[in-house]
């Protein structure tokens, strides 16, 4: 095991552990002929509980780490361009990404039984945003050795204490992985939005077409209303005129029913006049 391996694993302990660890570890360096790895192991200083979480997402979360420096990188070229749009632009992504790290850094704490305090969770958003606002201080963050929390103050990097705090560089190479993964990150935003874009408009055809067709159901019901609205003023009508059928009948009926009786009764004084007449004449003759 060579220093940086030792440092590695020193900042990869638990905050308890730190002591102890570092005892041993140096112990092991300088067993192994290094002395002088083993001096600049035991001058290490335990991390604060804030340096701990920033190491540990340094750790377990090194993509999403990146993105945030990689945004950093952008912040800068679009300061040194006095390009304002792009300012306005990257700031909400600036928000996100610091949310995004700050709950996977609660979460990573809580799986080693560590709780986040708002102390610390307020030292941790400074250090990402110390992070993506100086390189220096990014380079540093990404490395995963701090002992202490930055905090970015307008003229550099200081840390929990108030101190300037003393950075490494990042390889150019995870910066372009960062700007390469934002590049798939944004066009899988754009195809998941365009494919969102066509499932609703695909949505819109489907309602205008079920309003279309509703609209033409409640046609044809509004005409087969109207015809059986007319069909029914209909029936009423020769229901009417049947009804004043029935009653010309009825009438018509005892008209002729009058006329019969006052027939059969013309008819029966014909008779009895002709009887008379008959008579009489029989009487004329005999005198």
């Amino acid at each position: 095991m060579d220093f940086e391996e030792a440092a590695d694993a020193l900042y990869a302990t638990p905050a308890a552990d730190f002591i102890a660890t570092r005892n041993e570890l140096a112990k092991q360096l300088k067993a192994d002929g290094d002395p002088v790895g083993s001096t600049r192991l035991k001058a290490m200083r335990k991390p604060t509980v804030a340096a701990w979480v920033t190491n540990l997402v340094a750790r377990k979360a090194p993509d999403e780490l990146d993105d945030l420096l990689a945004l950093g990188d952008e912040f800068r070229e679009a300061t040194a361009d006095l390009d304002g749009d792009r300012l306005r632009e990257l700031t909400p992504r600036r928000h996100e990404l610091l949310d995004k790290l700050a709950k996977e850094a609660a979460r990573l704490a809580g799986e080693d039984g560590q709780k986040i305090s708002a102390d610390v969770g307020q030292k941790l958003r400074e250090t990402l945003d110390a992070a993506l606002v100086d390189p220096a201080a990014g380079d540093a963050v990404r490395e995963g050795r701090l002992s202490s929390a930055l905090r970015h103050v307008g003229f550099g990097v200081v840390d929990e204490n108030g101190e300037p705090s003393n950075v490494t560089p990042l390889t150019d190479e995870r910066r372009q992985a960062a700007r390469d993964r934002r590049k798939t990150q944004q066009a899988e935003t754009d195809a998941a939005q365009e494919a969102a874009d066509e499932e609703a408009a695909a949505a819109r055809e489907e309602k205008q077409r079920e309003e279309a067709e509703r609209a033409k159901a409640r046609q044809a019901f509004e005409e087969a209303v109207a015809v059986a609205q007319e069909a029914e003023a209909r029936v009423e009508d020769l229901d009417t005129q049947l009804d004043n059928a029935r009653e010309a009948l009825s009438e018509a009926q005892a008209l002729v029913h009058r006329l019969g009786a006052d027939l059969d009764e013309a008819r029966r004084t014909a008779r009895e006049a002709q009887k008379e007449s008959r008579e009489a004449r029989k009487r004329y003759n005999r005198l």
